[in-house]
């Protein structure tokens, strides 16, 4: 009887040793003609979709197979929507990649309609840059430092949607610092925020550096009031503060260290959980060469397009490490991006 039993396990580990280089062969095929879709949860012309297009361009020729990219526009909700048809509406099989406001990932942890999502329940392929992100105001209004906001009446800052990294950054820049801003959250990109600035409907925002209009910066059209990375730029001033180091208070820094570690996903592209691990670590390796790319990494230069890549295992890493704050820390940072 042990000797059957030992023919029969022989026999199905010989079975399992045909069947692994069929699965690679079919993990490795399976690209082949077909084309993968890049959902982009922000609308056309803002950083996001400079990015999805850019790796759109570069990324084909690293996948096995070189499938065409179509890149897909899906904006609401602060991108929550193309979050939501990754998990449940687009077939898990591999074909959709998926780059979102990495701002939701803190309005997960809170009572709205993002908390229906965890961001660990998602496979990552990797981000393209740490999000080097500021906070400004137009000129005009003369608002140089926080100080200024109390003279005003009123301080009108946008928002590229309700769940967004921009009116996220703005409601806790209004919260932990008493500032007088009223936040109108809006807009569906930072393009169209942008234009609501110049034609003087807006006081300012927190947006990525990378979004910020060159133009803007060459001709001196903002003030810069503080950052939200912890890095900086070349063409930051020192004297911009992270906005960590604008306050003695040890809460309001836990607080805001939770509320910024998502910065350091930046860029993500997630598929769904559901997706085979063979499939994940095919567009994962393509991504990590694609970050490679001399011609992508010189078009990215010409866009002002900053890259400082991120590795899937690595994004995953950092996702785990939002969700194991305090739950202390955890509830008023909740507080902190109420609008």
């Amino acid at each position: 009887m042990k000797l059957g039993a030992g023919l029969k396990f022989t026999g199905m580990a010989f079975a399992l040793l045909l069947q692994t280089p069929a699965l690679a062969q079919d993990a490795g095929s399976f690209y082949a003609g077909k084309a993968l879709n890049m959902v982009v949860g922000i609308s056309a012309g803002g950083g996001y979709d400079q990015y999805a297009r850019l790796l759109a361009r570069h990324f084909p020729k690293y996948i096995p197979g070189a499938p065409s990219i179509v890149v897909r526009n899906m904006p609401g909700a602060g991108s929550l929507t193309a979050v939501l048809y990754t998990r449940d509406v687009a077939p898990p099989d591999g074909l959709t990649v998926t780059t979102f406001n990495s701002g939701l990932m803190n309005e997960s942890m809170s009572d709205g309609e993002a908390a229906k999502v965890r961001f660990d329940h998602f496979a990552s392929i990797g981000s393209m840059a740490r999000d080097l992100r500021v906070c400004y105001a137009w000129r005009e209004t003369r608002l140089f430092t926080f100080k200024d906001f109390a003279s005003r009446q009123e301080v009108v800052f946008g928002g590229a949607g309700p769940n967004s990294s921009s009116t996220n950054n703005v409601a806790m820049l209004r919260n932990l610092f008493n500032l007088n801003i009223r936040i109108i959250p809006a807009y569906r990109g930072n393009t169209e925020m942008n234009l609501a600035v110049e034609r003087g409907e807006l006081d300012g925002s927190c947006i990525s550096w990378s979004s910020v209009p060159d133009d803007w910066i060459r001709n001196d059209k903002i003030i810069l009031l503080a950052r939200l990375s912890r890095e900086s730029a070349p063409e930051i001033p020192s004297s911009v503060k992270f906005l960590g180091d604008m306050t003695d208070n040890r809460e309001h820094k836990d607080i805001i260290d939770a509320l910024l570690l998502s910065g350091e996903i930046g860029r993500p592209f997630i598929l769904s959980r559901k997706v085979p691990q063979e499939r994940v670590n095919i567009l994962r390796r393509a991504f990590d060469a694609a970050m490679r790319d001399p011609q992508l990494i010189d078009e990215a230069g010409r866009q002002l397009l900053p890259i400082s890549p991120v590795n899937g295992a690595e994004a995953e890493e950092i996702v785990r490490k939002l969700y194991a704050f305090p739950p202390s820390i955890v509830e008023k940072a909740k507080l902190a991006i109420k609008d």
